[in-house]
């Protein structure tokens, strides 16, 4: 429910004060906003994080869908993001197969294609052309990653797409935030 509660939890626009990077990964694939999203929910109360809108108009990072290639495009954000949310259940104490994963993979497919259809009518309600067959082809496409997501995750349980937070760059590096700061104030002297 926590990650419903946002109008557009995958846009990809997020602010917090700086402080706040020094605890939490953030993951450098693209599962960035359900990575910073379920950071910021296990560190923080839910009642220190809001949504706003801060632009009335965001150039978003559009990708093709990638139908035959799984590395890009939509195909891998996918993925990427499946992993994401996954690795985040197990953190937490779920467990998975390929048991759950096929019955995931059903329920998405079968709500995806009731949401197409509703989408379908609101679409001729109000005289925009939609391509049914791209739009159910994209949830094939999407159920097909939520198997391919849980084998990546199956077979590598521990991998983690997190850099280190400032915390743990500061102790194993002691200094670096300092030494940091000093080549960025040196450079923009420049």
């Amino acid at each position: 429910s926590f990650i419903d509660s946002f109008r557009y939890p995958l846009a990809g626009e997020f602010s917090f004060r700086r402080r706040v990077l020094k605890d939490i990964r953030i993951p450098f694939d693209w599962g960035l906003e359900i990575g910073v999203l379920s950071e910021m929910y296990r560190n923080y109360a839910g009642n220190r994080l809001c949504q706003v809108d801060i632009a009335d108009n965001y150039d978003h990072k559009h990708q093709d869908i990638s139908l035959e290639d799984s590395s890009q495009g939509l195909s891998k954000m996918s993925v990427d993001i499946i992993k994401a949310i996954i690795r985040k259940l197990a953190s937490q104490g779920e467990t998975f197969s390929m048991s759950i994963f096929r019955s995931l993979k059903a329920t998405y497919y079968r709500e995806a294609l009731d949401f197409v259809q509703i989408y379908k009518k609101d679409a001729l309600m109000n005289m925009y052309e939609i391509d049914v067959h791209e739009e159910e082809t994209a949830v094939e496409l999407f159920a097909k990653n939520i198997m391919i997501a849980g084998q990546v995750f199956l077979d590598s349980p521990m991998e983690s797409p997190n850099i280190p937070t400032w915390s743990r760059v500061d102790t194993a590096i002691p200094n670096f935030l300092n030494d940091l700061k000093n080549v960025v104030k040196k450079d923009n002297e420049v």
